[in-house]
């Protein structure tokens, strides 16, 4: 394909500046990338739009103005509007240009927006993220990626900006599809970390003692040694909301029912943190599910000392 990505030359459109979204563009704005952004929440393009991005009115103007538009947003409704809509990137985006989704969404839906593009010439590639708010601060972010070799290979100058692992794992929607993957491993691994830091409250140990002991070993896990501290702390604020990932579990446990698979793990995970969002918890990080586990034992978590 004929994009060439060179800092001061690609203009880069970016939409959803949230928790990951501000720090992922602004990795490529510090990296002499000029930049259009939108976000439904003017007040949050205000820290971009400091540091030289241009604020947009919507998808459609981001569109135009840019060679490689990024769309990092909540659900896969709101996927479908700020790219398939009457004002959404593929109303205004040029010929050649490449619009790349990096929300966790619907596999067919990344399938479907990549035929969409194709009809107008426009590439199109999926590929979400994990790492969470830390990894997209500190530019080390896994990304996992759908889509035509020849657009991936283009557009990986700037991935890297964003993250260190990155893997092209197959045609479009094979991003989403690894994506699930990922969240399925985290889904039961956090009901195991919130299960063996609640039991080591209740046993009286000082936990950040026992993370010395057991993050190194066979026991360690990211979620371990990076959230371990934020619960042990009682810090339940997002790095990435619990709401969200409800979100992604609904779409793994979609997509296993259509292939035929029994997932009671990740069914168990989705149900405990349905029990955080209905405890008001729909807008704490994911760690949250200690408050959960620790009600249904009668523990207090916020007031242990």
């Amino acid at each position: 394909m004929a994009l060439e990505i060179a800092p001061g030359k690609t203009k880069i459109g970016w939409i959803g500046t949230g928790v990951m979204g501000s720090s992922m563009c602004g990795h490529l704005i510090d990296a002499g990338y000029s930049a259009t952004v939108y976000n439904r929440s003017k007040e949050k393009c205000a820290p971009l739009v400091a540091r030289g991005a241009k604020e947009a009115a919507g998808p459609k103007e981001v569109a135009a103005n840019s060679d490689v538009i990024f769309t990092i947003v909540g659900y896969p409704k709101d996927v479908r509007e700020v790219i398939l809509g009457e004002d959404g990137v593929l109303a205004g985006a040029k010929s050649g240009s490449v619009v790349v989704d990096m929300t966790t969404s619907e596999p067919k839906l990344a399938e479907e927006i990549a035929a969409a593009a194709k009809s107008k010439g426009v590439h199109s590639i999926d590929a979400p993220v994990s790492g969470g708010d830390v990894g997209a601060k500190e530019a080390r972010l896994s990304i996992m990626i759908g889509g035509e070799a020849e657009a991936v290979d283009a557009v990986r100058p700037l991935f890297e900006k964003m993250g260190k692992t990155i893997v092209h794992q197959g045609p479009a929607g094979a991003g989403q599809h690894t994506k699930m993957v990922n969240q399925i491993l985290i889904s039961t691994n956090m009901i195991g970390v919130c299960e063996a830091l609640l039991y080591g409250h209740k046993a009286g140990l000082d936990l950040g003692t026992v993370l010395k002991s057991v993050g190194s070993g066979a026991a360690g896990s990211w979620s371990l040694n990076n959230l371990g501290p934020r619960i042990i702390k009682g810090d339940f604020d997002p790095g990435f909301y619990v709401e969200h990932f409800i979100k992604d579990m609904g779409i793994a446990l979609a997509e296993s029912r259509r292939l035929g698979l029994s997932m009671p793990g990740l069914a168990l995970a989705e149900q405990l943190y349905q029990a955080v969002a209905a405890q008001g918890g729909s807008r704490n990080g994911t760690q949250a599910l200690m408050l959960a586990l620790a009600k249904l034992s009668n523990v207090d978590w916020d007031a242990r000392g």
